[in-house]
């Protein structure tokens, strides 16, 4: 079955810089999590001004990270919907712009995982039984972990397909669910060879 999941980009680090402002990135998390939405939609849902909403768009979709969703709205209504992208790490530059946002995804993971421990005990049991946590830790080499990733992100990818293609004839059972797939490496103990 093809994936519908949006194309990815490499972005440079100029691009990150002027993603990296907050309001930018909640934007962009609305659209990831919440799907195509317009800057009245996405203001009412953050209490800002569409004005001030619709400004922050057009410079998410100026730097390539957002793209109008042309087969939704008329005239004036603008859907919009994220590009998926990467960064580079060859420059510090690069990575002291990804740095940035590589805080607020880490933030808001540790808000997620925090929010729905909080409310885990008045959710359906059926629900909470089936939550995954999953967590090894391994030495394993670039290469090895770059495997890892290539598999846990065609294995998600999977997954969220089949669950789209399914949501048509099964929409009342549904609930979005927050995926993550993460693998980077420790800090060296102080003896570990270089």
């Amino acid at each position: 079955m093809p994936s519908d999941k949006p194309e990815t980009r490499r972005l440079d680090a100029a691009t990150l810089k002027a993603f990296s402002h907050p309001l930018r990135m909640r934007l962009y998390d609305l659209l990831k999590d919440g799907g195509p939405a317009t800057a009245s939609m996405l203001a009412r849902e953050i209490g800002e001004s569409t004005g001030q909403t619709s400004y922050h768009l057009r410079q998410l979709e100026r730097h390539g990270l957002i793209a109008e969703d042309i087969g939704r709205g008329t005239g004036r209504e603008r859907w919009w919907h994220p590009i998926g992208f990467r960064f580079d790490a060859d420059t510090e530059e690069d990575r002291l712009a990804g740095q940035a946002v590589l805080q607020h995804w880490t933030q808001a993971t540790a808000d997620h995982l925090t929010e729905w421990g909080a409310r885990q005990a008045s959710e359906d049991v059926a629900w909470v039984q089936n939550t995954l946590h999953s967590e090894s830790t391994v030495a394993m080499t670039k290469d090895e972990m770059n495997a890892l990733g290539d598999e846990l992100t065609e294995l998600i990818t999977r997954h969220v397909d089949a669950a789209k293609a399914a949501a048509a004839d099964q929409p009342s059972d549904r609930r979005t669910v927050k995926i993550y797939g993460l693998a980077f490496p420790l800090p060296r103990k102080p003896d570990a060879p270089a």
